[in-house]
């Protein structure tokens, strides 16, 4: 069963990387589309998320046009991965920008980079945010994943990521890994910080959630700036990767309690979600108990 499920999802991404990224983004508008007529129980979770946060500020079909757009949006920026794991730099150029980088520590000679740690979100095509080092080559850019149950499907998915030259790390197997690279210098890893995860609870858009550490833990215990990244849907395939203000990770000289940096975090990435919020990955559970 595994070398089928392989096989047919190599022939699927051969397919969807054959056409234009506009042809491609188009279809997945069109697949988010029926998505949302026939997926009743992720249409539910949208609506019920959206109503959550935006209920007192939005109307019924407001919310609903709301979440409509939010399935388009992740069925073209899904297939749009697809297809944007297969180009260069050069062809992606056209396609992708960057705002922001000139915020990250700036080389010097004979002092080795400081490593960077990036706060992200499942906003726009993801998946770009590997791509950091398009646009600063000083940089190698790292995050981590968790591996996916079925292994063909896990076995497609990282052929597709490596290509982009990022560093991948298993959460639960390569720690060891990870650690190695953080001892050279010179990484940039963005840490994805907005689904529900042990740590803390706090704030985000108006109600508590459960909120992982890891951005704050790595960037303390490898003495690292850190910063959020969002990526923008600016058009019909065509995105911004915009890098935050830097979140201080020490005050008065003294390392900043996990929580209040997370607190901060937070903020950010809840501005990201008011300024589009069709963006963001409202199919996810972002508020439980």
């Amino acid at each position: 069963m595994n070398f089928v499920a392989y096989w047919f999802g190599r022939a699927f991404i051969a397919c969807i990387q054959s056409l234009p990224l506009r042809w491609v983004a188009r279809i997945g508008r069109g697949a988010g589309a029926l998505a949302w007529r026939l997926d009743g129980r992720h249409r539910r979770i949208v609506l019920e998320n959206l109503t959550r946060c935006f209920g007192t500020e939005k109307s019924a079909p407001e919310i609903r046009a709301i979440g409509r757009e939010n399935l388009r949006r992740i069925g073209e920026n899904y297939l749009s991965a697809i297809k944007t794991a297969s180009m260069s730099a050069q062809e992606l150029a056209p396609h992708i920008e960057f705002t922001g980088l000139e915020r990250l520590p700036q080389p010097a000679p004979g002092i080795a980079l400081r490593n960077v740690v990036v706060a992200i979100g499942h906003f726009g095509n993801f998946e770009l945010y590997a791509r950091f080092h398009d646009a600063r080559p000083d940089y190698r850019s790292a995050t981590t994943y968790r591996a996916l149950k079925q292994s063909a499907f896990n076995r497609l998915m990282q052929e597709l990521r490596n290509r982009s030259g990022c560093l991948y790390f298993e959460r639960r197997t390569e720690g060891q890994g990870l650690r190695e690279a953080m001892n050279k210098g010179g990484i940039v890893i963005g840490l994805l910080a907005d689904q529900s995860s042990l740590g803390v609870r706090a704030p985000f858009l108006g109600h508590d959630c459960n909120t992982g550490l890891a951005p704050a833990v790595l960037a303390l215990r490898y003495d690292c700036d850190l910063y959020t990244a969002i990526c923008y849907r600016v058009s019909l395939a065509k995105w911004r990767l915009e890098l935050g203000a830097q979140i201080a990770t020490h005050a008065n000289g003294k390392m900043r309690p996990s929580a209040d940096i997370i607190r901060e975090m937070n903020l950010a990435l809840e501005a990201a979600v008011r300024r589009d919020p069709a963006n963001w990955f409202w199919v996810h559970r972002r508020w439980k108990d």
